[in-house]
């Protein structure tokens, strides 16, 4: 996987070998439960993570920012290239609040406008937006501060923050990986013990508790930044591997008694108190270790030379991946379009699988478009110069 440092003049190309199919893929099959699940009322839901185990496409998505950050900024942080990847880095953290931003507003106007037109004001309760509306000089400076977002807007946020602090991780990853790794740990487990979290207005906490959050992030900056390969072992042991399959479909046996409340008279009290409740915000344990038993599955059957990471079948879910910040933000408004036909026009299973899998395509149709405008070629001149890490070399272009 590649990241370039510097301008567009002269690039810092770290991450030596091959992108990372695996990675493209998991992320692309997150971006496209992310759209169902923001469709309520949805059929095709029943598709996603979340109805068959603790955790969903949060955590992947997550885990394997960590991850690409890790991998792919790594190289050059052990290469003495620290104040160039933290400076990459915070220019990214700023485009992302310019795309939360955007988005935000795109998102409010389009529910204030839908909720006007069609006379239908639940949709600005629905959504969280009445209150900015109403009190939009004051909302606008907590939307700002992060401290005020519409609901499925959660996620943007989280990520900036941890994208913010990556630098920082790197840092302590690269003079005392496993100290940062158990530091992060007691940090999870301080703000789940003493309710730490992040201010939202009005008078709540953050949907997605970075203090909380922050540990599966660090864990996956760890395995890319070169911890993968010393668990790696472990992880595709036979013990670990049954004992991970056994997790899942304890998990699953679980879920189901929320889909079918008559399968709950099974479950023993003492067990029903001693999950409850599965916390989303602060990661609940439950969430973390079935994500981890989740990861620890896949790495059998996804081996990084499958050749099915290559076809043409899966080119669209990997396309997602590679353009998951395009996707996304075109996914939020784009669910709310779809909730609104489903609303508004037609409800039934038909109608549902019709407005899902057309915004699929759209989905991919985004991330097409978006793939070939970054291929598009920028010309400064007539001379381009490629910086290695430890190597300086310059290339001629012709005009």
């Amino acid at each position: 996987m590649r990241e370039t440092f510097g301008d567009a003049r002269t690039a810092v190309l770290v991450g030596p070998g091959k992108r990372d199919l695996r990675l493209d893929l998991l992320r692309g099959v997150g971006q496209w439960m992310v759209f169902l699940d923001h469709i309520p009322e949805n059929f095709l839901n029943w598709f996603t993570l979340r109805n068959y185990g603790f955790s969903d496409a949060a955590e992947i998505f997550v885990f394997i920012s960590g991850y690409s950050i890790g991998f792919s900024y790594g190289p050059a942080i052990k290469a003495d290239q620290f104040l160039a990847g933290a400076k990459r880095l915070w220019t990214r953290a700023s485009q992302l609040y310019v795309a939360h931003i955007f988005l935000f507003l795109f998102f409010t106007a389009q529910i204030a406008r839908t909720a006007a037109r069609f006379d239908t004001p639940m949709y600005k309760d629905e959504f969280n937006i009445a209150q900015f509306l109403d009190r939009t000089d004051i909302m606008i400076g907590k939307a700002l501060l992060l401290e005020y977002k519409p609901v499925n807007l959660d996620v943007l946020p989280l990520y900036i923050v941890l994208v913010i602090a990556a630098p920082a991780i790197l840092w302590g990853l690269l003079h005392r990986p496993n100290w940062t790794l158990l530091f992060s740990a007691l940090l999870y487990l301080a703000a789940r013990h003493f309710d730490w979290n992040l201010p939202s207005f009005p008078g709540g906490k953050w949907y997605f508790n970075p203090f909380a959050w922050q540990f599966l992030f660090v864990f996956g900056v760890w395995c890319g930044f070169g911890g993968g390969p010393t668990i790696r072992p472990a992880a595709l042991s036979r013990p670990v591997t049954i004992v991970a399959a056994a997790w899942l479909v304890f998990a699953f046996l679980i879920v189901m008694t929320w889909h079918v409340p008559t399968l709950e008279r099974f479950v023993p009290q003492a067990l029903i108190r001693a999950i409850y409740p599965i916390d989303k915000t602060n990661l609940d344990l439950l969430r973390l270790t079935h994500f981890l038993a989740l990861m620890v599955v896949l790495l059998r059957v996804l081996p990084p030379d499958l050749p099915g990471l290559t076809s043409k079948w899966l080119r669209p879910l990997i396309l997602c991946g590679q353009r998951s910040l395009s996707v996304f933000c075109f996914g939020v408004l784009l669910s709310f379009a779809a909730y609104w036909i489903l609303k508004q026009v037609a409800g039934g299973i038909v109608a549902q699988m019709l407005v899902s899998i057309s915004g699929i395509v759209l989905l991919v149709g985004v991330a097409w478009i978006a793939t070939l405008y970054r291929s598009l070629p920028i010309l400064f001149g007539t001379e381009t110069r490629v910086i290695r890490i430890g190597k300086d070399v310059p290339t001629v272009q012709g005009k």
